[in-house]
């Protein structure tokens, strides 16, 4: 089974070569300081400011196998090359076997007539790319997919909040075995050099920009990413390593194989600047999770829908925002896409409280027909808020004991029952209290619904009666069940209403009575006026 993204972007390559028009007026060292010098080494470009980056590099060297495999059996991954289906990627069992890249697909299944044959997927392995960059944004704010297989961070802006490198490097390589990929890693002032060091097999971690010449001189060539003819070529004329290149004078280098490659050392050596491209994940969530065979099993398809919920919780927990609703689409061969949507009443982005929901409107659902292909789509992304206190259910013996917060209670009601059946409410800008407030669906975007109101709007009785009740005086006090109340707020005079039949000229006060219990009352603005209770605070 295979978990992609929706809409791939595109990746985000190296900087553009100069173009030739540039290329010309680059500043080589002339002949006669060579010469002087007694050999004809060398000369780097112009030294730039320090660099005050850091990149971590992550290489993927088994990302055809890991991000298209779907089974646990031995796998190998084939590709047309002249077609014929070669091996490109084995997993241990079948290298065991004796499979082993390169080798024609029958000959593979010849050695081990039980391995599993994968068509290598690149949009698969750039989707897992993608996946693995959202991740990452977690520990960094500058995310880079620079090649197929190879992903950057910069991460010097993160040392202090992780715990310094060892502990931030330590926390990335531990994570990436356990969503199941295998890296190479190393760091290096600069993304380039980074990349190189990485794709040699060597875990190194280089600080300093003046220890990059030493560390670079060793690689060889292949792992420069450079063409196979100019590799071809260099090592006809005795130049394997990076070092040697360093050696050859660069006006010579440039007529033979033009300056790009002359950049590229410079780039990596910290000489030249290197900008890359941030990789920036959308600000809404879609998934999609395709079958290799149609599935009727309801246990099977709430297994991928929590796979679902917890990537949608990763992307979530990285922007420190929440989401209202999330909709699955299940899609039928023939039969159009069946859609079961969920709504919370307040943003969430926890994948359990989201999959409780969908376990109560799952056994309602009615599929026509197989599932291949599920689809999880999430609303607009906002801020979180504070949590309600929660609330005790006793379950049946022996069973935990679940706490529950009074919205989360009204969600499972509104899954059970429906959206009608649940209703909240929420103010009105309104002077006039028994218009102040309306009904609202407990799942509408609520967003948008605070009001900027002053302390008055909110300072409202929880319990409002339908109509005013009259309160008899005492000494032009108000009096309630035989006590007299004392007045310990206010007045707020609301005026207002003038312009329909259903005008009002108040003034209200709070207040107490002998027990502590408060009143909200007023009096009409006339003198002769008795007082009336309008509601009672909590």
């Amino acid at each position: 089974m295979k978990s992609r993204a929706c809409k791939p972007p595109a990746l985000a390559r190296d900087a553009t070569p100069t173009p030739p028009a540039v290329q010309q007026d680059l500043p080589f060292p002339q002949a006669e300081a060579s010469s002087r010098a007694g050999a004809r080494s060398y000369r780097r470009a112009p030294a730039a400011v320090p660099v005050e980056r850091l990149w971590f590099c992550i290489w993927l060297p088994h990302l055809p196998l890991e991000a298209n495999r779907s089974s646990e059996a031995a796998t190998a991954i084939v590709e047309e090359q002249h077609g014929i289906h070669r091996i490109l990627l084995a997993d241990a069992e079948a290298n065991a076997a004796g499979v082993m890249p390169g080798q024609a697909a029958n000959a593979a299944l010849a050695l081990l007539p039980t391995l599993l044959l994968e068509e290598r997927s690149l949009p698969g392995e750039q989707q897992a790319l993608e996946r693995l960059a959202t991740w990452l944004e977690r520990f960094s704010s500058f995310v880079c997919i620079a090649d197929r297989d190879v992903l950057l961070l910069e991460i010097a802006g993160s040392l202090r909040l992780f715990g310094g490198l060892r502990e931030l490097r330590q926390k990335i390589s531990r994570e990436i075995r356990e969503l199941g990929f295998t890296g190479l890693f190393s760091i290096a002032p600069t993304p380039l050099a980074a990349t190189w060091l990485a794709r040699s097999g060597r875990r190194v971690c280089i600080r300093d920009e003046t220890n990059l010449a030493p560390a670079l001189r060793r690689l060889p060539l292949a792992r420069l990413n450079w063409p196979a003819g100019l590799c071809e070529a260099l090592t006809g004329m005795g130049v394997t390593t990076v070092g040697d290149c360093l050696r050859l004078p660069r006006e010579g280098f440039t007529r033979r194989f033009g300056a790009e490659y002359l950049l590229e050392l410079d780039r990596a050596l910290g000489h030249l600047p290197d900008p890359r491209d941030s990789w920036r994940a959308p600000e809404r969530f879609c998934a999609d999770f395709e079958m290799t065979e149609e599935q009727s099993d309801r246990e099977l398809l709430l297994n991928i829908c929590r796979e679902l919920l917890l990537s949608h919780e990763q992307f979530l927990l990285a922007r420190q925002l929440g989401t209202q609703r999330v909709c699955f689409s299940f899609f039928h061969f023939k039969a159009s896409a069946t859609e079961l949507r969920l709504g919370c009443a307040r943003a969430e982005r926890s994948a359990e409280r989201w999959f409780d929901l969908l376990g109560i409107r799952f056994e309602q659902l009615i599929l026509p027909e197989p599932v291949i292909a599920v689809r999880m789509r999430s609303g607009m992304a906002q801020p979180l808020q504070a949590e309600t206190d929660s609330l005790s259910f006793q379950g049946k013996p022996g069973v935990q004991q679940r706490r529950f917060s009074i919205t989360q209670l009204a969600e499972r009601l509104i899954a059970r029952i429906g959206d009608q059946s649940v209703q909240a409410t929420s103010m009105v800008a309104e002077h006039r209290p028994h218009y102040a407030w309306r009904s609202q669906s407990l799942l509408a975007d609520w967003s948008g619904t605070t009001l900027d109101a002053p302390a008055q709007y909110v300072r409202r009785p929880l319990w409002m009666l339908p109509e005013p009740a009259l309160l008899p005086a005492d000494s032009g006090y108000p009096v309630h069940q035989g006590c007299r109340l004392r007045l310990i707020n206010g007045p707020e005079r609301l005026e207002t209403g003038w312009w329909d039949e259903d005008g009002i000229s108040r003034d209200y006060y709070t207040a107490i009575n002998a027990d502590g219990r408060h009143f909200w009352v007023f009096r009409n603005r006339n003198r002769a006026s008795p007082w009336y209770l309008h509601g009672y605070f909590g």
